[in-house]
Protein backbone atom coordinates (compact mmCIF):
# COMPACT_ATOMS: atom_id res chain seq x y z
CA UNK A 1 0.00 0.00 0.00
CA UNK A 2 1.24 3.25 -0.85
CA UNK A 3 0.35 7.14 -1.04
CA UNK A 4 -0.52 6.64 -4.87
CA UNK A 5 -2.89 3.98 -4.26
CA UNK A 6 -4.84 5.79 -1.78
CA UNK A 7 -5.01 8.65 -3.71
CA UNK A 8 -6.54 6.16 -6.74
CA UNK A 9 -9.32 4.76 -4.30
CA UNK A 10 -10.29 8.00 -3.15
CA UNK A 11 -10.30 9.30 -6.86
CA UNK A 12 -12.15 6.46 -7.86
CA UNK A 13 -14.96 7.15 -4.94
CA UNK A 14 -15.28 10.80 -5.97
CA UNK A 15 -16.15 10.11 -9.60
CA UNK A 16 -17.62 6.17 -9.39
CA UNK A 17 -16.14 5.40 -12.96
CA UNK A 18 -12.90 4.29 -13.57
CA UNK A 19 -12.03 6.01 -17.19
CA UNK A 20 -13.07 9.07 -15.16
CA UNK A 21 -11.02 8.29 -12.34
CA UNK A 22 -8.12 7.49 -14.25
CA UNK A 23 -8.22 10.70 -16.23
CA UNK A 24 -7.90 12.76 -12.71
CA UNK A 25 -5.15 11.06 -11.75
CA UNK A 26 -3.25 11.52 -15.04
CA UNK A 27 -3.08 8.16 -15.60
CA UNK A 28 -4.37 5.09 -17.86
CA UNK A 29 -7.92 3.29 -16.87
CA UNK A 30 -5.98 -0.04 -17.21
CA UNK A 31 -3.07 1.14 -14.28
CA UNK A 32 -5.56 2.65 -12.05
CA UNK A 33 -7.52 -0.61 -12.19
CA UNK A 34 -4.40 -2.50 -11.85
CA UNK A 35 -3.20 -0.58 -8.85
CA UNK A 36 -6.65 -0.52 -7.05
CA UNK A 37 -6.93 -4.30 -7.52
CA UNK A 38 -3.54 -4.44 -6.39
CA UNK A 39 -4.38 -2.91 -2.95
CA UNK A 40 -7.62 -4.98 -2.56
CA UNK A 41 -5.08 -7.95 -2.94
CA UNK A 42 -2.85 -6.72 -0.32
CA UNK A 43 -4.86 -5.60 2.19
CA UNK A 44 -7.48 -8.88 1.34
CA UNK A 45 -10.56 -6.55 1.47
CA UNK A 46 -12.75 -5.71 -1.77
CA UNK A 47 -12.83 -1.70 -1.85
CA UNK A 48 -15.19 -1.81 -4.58
CA UNK A 49 -18.50 -3.76 -5.64
CA UNK A 50 -17.88 -3.62 -9.55
CA UNK A 51 -21.30 -5.16 -10.38
CA UNK A 52 -22.94 -1.87 -9.50
CA UNK A 53 -23.74 0.83 -11.96
CA UNK A 54 -22.08 3.18 -11.38
CA UNK A 55 -19.33 1.42 -9.24
CA UNK A 56 -20.23 1.95 -5.49
CA UNK A 57 -17.68 1.02 -2.63
CA UNK A 58 -18.59 -1.91 0.13
CA UNK A 59 -19.22 -1.05 3.32
CA UNK A 60 -15.72 -2.30 4.13
CA UNK A 61 -14.32 0.19 1.54
CA UNK A 62 -16.51 3.05 2.85
CA UNK A 63 -14.19 2.77 6.11
CA UNK A 64 -11.49 2.22 4.26
CA UNK A 65 -11.81 5.43 2.03
CA UNK A 66 -12.77 7.68 5.01
CA UNK A 67 -9.33 6.46 6.61
CA UNK A 68 -7.62 7.23 3.22
CA UNK A 69 -8.98 10.47 3.26
CA UNK A 70 -7.84 11.34 6.60
CA UNK A 71 -4.23 9.93 5.98
CA UNK A 72 -3.68 11.92 2.79
CA UNK A 73 -5.23 15.37 4.45
CA UNK A 74 -2.23 14.83 6.96
CA UNK A 75 0.36 13.81 4.50
CA UNK A 76 -0.89 17.35 2.64
CA UNK A 77 -0.67 19.22 5.79
CA UNK A 78 3.10 17.68 6.33
CA UNK A 79 3.92 18.86 2.79
CA UNK A 80 2.63 22.19 3.88
CA UNK A 81 4.55 22.66 7.02
CA UNK A 82 7.78 21.14 5.47
CA UNK A 83 7.65 23.78 2.76
CA UNK A 84 6.55 26.66 5.09
CA UNK A 85 9.69 25.50 6.97
CA UNK A 86 11.73 25.69 4.18
CA UNK A 87 10.92 29.30 3.80
CA UNK A 88 11.07 30.57 7.36
CA UNK A 89 13.25 31.66 9.19
CA UNK A 90 11.90 32.41 12.43
CA UNK A 91 13.64 31.87 15.53
CA UNK A 92 16.90 30.70 16.76
CA UNK A 93 19.31 28.80 15.05
CA UNK A 94 23.28 27.74 15.88
CA UNK A 95 25.84 29.11 13.64
CA UNK A 96 29.27 27.46 14.09
CA UNK A 97 32.49 29.14 12.40
CA UNK A 98 36.05 28.05 12.49
CA UNK A 99 38.57 30.59 14.39
CA UNK A 100 40.48 31.54 11.27
CA UNK A 101 37.17 32.81 9.93
CA UNK A 102 35.48 34.54 12.48
CA UNK A 103 36.98 37.56 13.68
CA UNK A 104 37.44 38.30 10.06
CA UNK A 105 34.05 37.27 8.13
CA UNK A 106 31.14 37.58 10.92
CA UNK A 107 31.33 41.67 11.61
CA UNK A 108 31.34 42.13 7.83
CA UNK A 109 28.28 39.50 7.42
CA UNK A 110 26.28 40.03 10.21
CA UNK A 111 25.06 43.57 10.63
CA UNK A 112 23.58 42.96 6.94
CA UNK A 113 21.73 39.72 8.18
CA UNK A 114 20.40 40.97 11.50
CA UNK A 115 18.81 44.15 9.49
CA UNK A 116 17.41 41.87 6.57
CA UNK A 117 16.16 38.99 9.52
CA UNK A 118 14.97 40.86 12.29
CA UNK A 119 13.02 37.95 13.79
CA UNK A 120 16.45 35.59 13.09
CA UNK A 121 17.90 34.78 16.53
CA UNK A 122 21.79 33.58 15.51
CA UNK A 123 23.96 31.77 18.15
CA UNK A 124 27.08 31.91 17.31
CA UNK A 125 29.92 29.66 18.55
CA UNK A 126 33.95 29.29 17.54
CA UNK A 127 34.50 26.06 16.52
CA UNK A 128 37.87 24.09 14.79
CA UNK A 129 36.66 22.24 11.97
CA UNK A 130 36.85 18.87 13.00
CA UNK A 131 34.69 20.22 16.11
CA UNK A 132 32.52 21.74 14.03
CA UNK A 133 31.85 18.83 11.77
CA UNK A 134 31.12 16.67 14.73
CA UNK A 135 28.22 19.52 15.88
CA UNK A 136 26.71 19.15 12.71
CA UNK A 137 26.35 15.01 12.83
CA UNK A 138 25.06 15.63 16.61
CA UNK A 139 22.88 18.17 15.78
CA UNK A 140 24.66 20.47 18.05
CA UNK A 141 24.61 23.30 15.79
CA UNK A 142 22.82 23.86 12.55
CA UNK A 143 24.82 25.70 9.86
CA UNK A 144 28.01 26.45 9.87
CA UNK A 145 31.19 28.69 7.81
CA UNK A 146 34.44 26.51 7.08
CA UNK A 147 37.07 25.99 4.80
CA UNK A 148 36.31 23.38 2.41
CA UNK A 149 35.88 20.18 1.18
CA UNK A 150 35.41 18.11 4.02
CA UNK A 151 35.21 14.89 2.15
CA UNK A 152 32.26 13.99 4.47
CA UNK A 153 29.24 12.11 2.53
CA UNK A 154 26.66 13.36 5.28
CA UNK A 155 27.49 16.87 4.53
CA UNK A 156 26.10 19.31 2.24
CA UNK A 157 28.56 22.32 1.10
CA UNK A 158 27.73 25.43 -0.18
CA UNK A 159 31.38 27.40 -1.50
CA UNK A 160 30.77 31.01 -1.17
CA UNK A 161 34.53 32.37 -2.31
CA UNK A 162 38.07 31.83 -2.57
CA UNK A 163 40.42 33.11 -0.60
CA UNK A 164 44.07 33.78 -0.83
CA UNK A 165 46.68 32.72 1.34
CA UNK A 166 48.95 35.91 1.22
CA UNK A 167 53.04 35.75 2.65
CA UNK A 168 53.75 37.41 5.59
CA UNK A 169 57.15 38.59 6.75
CA UNK A 170 59.24 41.77 8.28
CA UNK A 171 60.41 44.48 5.92
CA UNK A 172 64.20 43.12 6.13
CA UNK A 173 63.24 39.71 4.60
CA UNK A 174 64.70 39.07 1.63
CA UNK A 175 61.51 37.90 -0.48
CA UNK A 176 60.01 41.30 0.35
CA UNK A 177 61.71 42.59 -2.36
CA UNK A 178 60.04 40.74 -5.05
CA UNK A 179 56.75 42.15 -6.14
CA UNK A 180 54.86 38.33 -6.04
CA UNK A 181 56.42 35.14 -3.79
CA UNK A 182 57.29 31.90 -5.07
CA UNK A 183 55.92 28.77 -2.94
CA UNK A 184 58.48 26.44 -3.67
CA UNK A 185 61.34 28.80 -2.67
CA UNK A 186 60.20 29.25 1.37
CA UNK A 187 61.88 28.14 4.04
CA UNK A 188 59.66 25.45 5.74
CA UNK A 189 62.09 25.45 9.03
CA UNK A 190 60.96 29.71 9.89
CA UNK A 191 57.05 29.18 9.59
CA UNK A 192 55.03 30.66 12.27
CA UNK A 193 51.91 28.63 12.45
CA UNK A 194 48.54 27.91 14.20
CA UNK A 195 48.50 25.04 17.08
CA UNK A 196 47.07 21.87 15.75
CA UNK A 197 43.22 21.42 15.66
CA UNK A 198 43.57 24.34 12.75
CA UNK A 199 42.54 23.94 9.18
CA UNK A 200 44.59 26.87 8.81
CA UNK A 201 47.76 25.22 10.13
CA UNK A 202 47.28 22.23 7.76
CA UNK A 203 47.15 24.50 4.49
CA UNK A 204 50.24 26.61 5.58
CA UNK A 205 52.25 23.68 6.02
CA UNK A 206 51.47 21.94 3.17
CA UNK A 207 52.22 25.77 0.89
CA UNK A 208 55.66 25.43 2.67
CA UNK A 209 56.53 22.01 2.25
CA UNK A 210 56.99 21.45 5.86
CA UNK A 211 55.10 18.21 7.00
CA UNK A 212 55.58 17.71 10.76
CA UNK A 213 58.15 19.60 11.38
CA UNK A 214 59.01 22.11 14.04
CA UNK A 215 60.39 25.95 13.90
CA UNK A 216 63.92 24.96 14.70
CA UNK A 217 65.38 28.12 13.10
CA UNK A 218 64.86 29.89 16.26
CA UNK A 219 65.83 29.66 19.84
CA UNK A 220 62.23 28.66 20.74
CA UNK A 221 59.64 26.61 19.49
CA UNK A 222 55.76 28.67 19.42
CA UNK A 223 52.75 28.31 17.78
CA UNK A 224 49.57 30.03 18.64
CA UNK A 225 46.03 29.92 18.15
CA UNK A 226 45.68 33.60 16.94
CA UNK A 227 46.17 34.22 13.29
CA UNK A 228 46.68 37.99 14.76
CA UNK A 229 49.29 36.94 17.26
CA UNK A 230 51.67 35.25 14.66
CA UNK A 231 51.35 38.77 13.11
CA UNK A 232 52.50 40.72 16.00
CA UNK A 233 55.55 37.96 16.46
CA UNK A 234 56.58 38.49 12.46
CA UNK A 235 56.48 42.24 12.74
CA UNK A 236 58.70 41.88 15.41
CA UNK A 237 61.24 40.61 13.60
CA UNK A 238 60.73 36.96 13.98
CA UNK A 239 60.35 34.43 11.04
CA UNK A 240 57.45 34.64 8.42
CA UNK A 241 53.88 33.29 8.22
CA UNK A 242 51.26 33.21 5.88
CA UNK A 243 47.90 35.12 6.55
CA UNK A 244 44.41 34.62 5.07
CA UNK A 245 43.59 38.04 2.67
CA UNK A 246 40.93 38.47 5.04
CA UNK A 247 42.74 39.17 7.70
CA UNK A 248 44.75 41.87 6.67
CA UNK A 249 44.55 45.06 7.99
CA UNK A 250 45.00 47.69 5.13
CA UNK A 251 47.14 50.44 7.15
CA UNK A 252 48.87 47.73 9.72
CA UNK A 253 49.31 44.90 7.64
CA UNK A 254 49.85 46.25 4.23
CA UNK A 255 53.95 46.93 4.63
CA UNK A 256 54.34 43.13 5.52
CA UNK A 257 52.61 41.47 2.97
CA UNK A 258 52.93 39.94 -0.55
CA UNK A 259 51.01 37.96 -3.07
CA UNK A 260 52.08 34.28 -4.47
CA UNK A 261 52.78 34.31 -8.02
CA UNK A 262 49.92 32.27 -10.12
CA UNK A 263 48.26 29.93 -9.49
CA UNK A 264 47.64 31.73 -6.28
CA UNK A 265 46.90 29.09 -3.43
CA UNK A 266 43.62 29.83 -1.56
CA UNK A 267 41.53 28.06 0.84
CA UNK A 268 37.58 27.23 -0.57
CA UNK A 269 35.13 28.91 2.17
CA UNK A 270 31.87 27.38 2.06
CA UNK A 271 28.54 27.28 4.30
CA UNK A 272 27.99 23.26 5.81
CA UNK A 273 24.66 21.70 6.87
CA UNK A 274 23.97 18.43 7.32
CA UNK A 275 22.40 16.83 4.17
CA UNK A 276 18.95 16.57 6.40
CA UNK A 277 18.81 20.53 7.22
CA UNK A 278 15.80 21.78 5.24
CA UNK A 279 15.85 25.85 5.95
CA UNK A 280 17.51 26.39 2.51
CA UNK A 281 16.31 30.44 3.09
CA UNK A 282 18.76 30.53 5.95
CA UNK A 283 21.23 29.34 3.90
CA UNK A 284 20.50 31.72 0.64
CA UNK A 285 20.19 34.71 3.81
CA UNK A 286 23.65 33.78 5.13
CA UNK A 287 25.35 33.39 1.50
CA UNK A 288 23.52 36.96 0.11
CA UNK A 289 24.69 38.69 3.39
CA UNK A 290 28.59 37.41 2.88
CA UNK A 291 29.04 37.56 -0.50
CA UNK A 292 27.61 40.90 -0.68
CA UNK A 293 29.85 42.31 1.98
CA UNK A 294 33.45 40.61 0.79
CA UNK A 295 36.30 42.95 -0.63
CA UNK A 296 36.58 43.63 -3.65
CA UNK A 297 39.24 41.98 -4.43
CA UNK A 298 38.08 38.21 -3.15
CA UNK A 299 37.44 36.39 -6.16
CA UNK A 300 39.23 38.00 -8.46
CA UNK A 301 42.12 35.93 -9.21
CA UNK A 302 41.48 33.75 -12.11
CA UNK A 303 44.30 31.55 -11.58
CA UNK A 304 44.35 29.42 -8.07
CA UNK A 305 45.48 26.46 -6.53
CA UNK A 306 43.16 25.18 -4.05
CA UNK A 307 44.66 23.99 -0.56
CA UNK A 308 42.98 21.20 0.68
CA UNK A 309 43.51 21.22 4.67
CA UNK A 310 42.46 16.96 5.08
Amino acid sequence: MNIQQLEYIVALDDHRHFVDAAESCHITQPTLTMQVRKMEDEIGVQIFNRSRKPIEPTPAGEEIIIRARQILREISDLRNYVSHEKKSIEGEFRLGIIPTLAPYLIPRFLPQFISENPNTHLRIEELESEQLLKALHNDRIDIGLMVTPTEERQIREIPLFYEPFLFYAPYDHPYMHNEFIEDNLLDPAKVLVLTEGHCFRNQTLDICGKANQTNNAFGFYYESGSIEALKAMVRKGIGYTLVPELSVDSMTDRPFVRRFTAPEPVREVSIVVHQSFTRQLLIDQIKSAVLDNLPDNINKTKSVKKIKWR
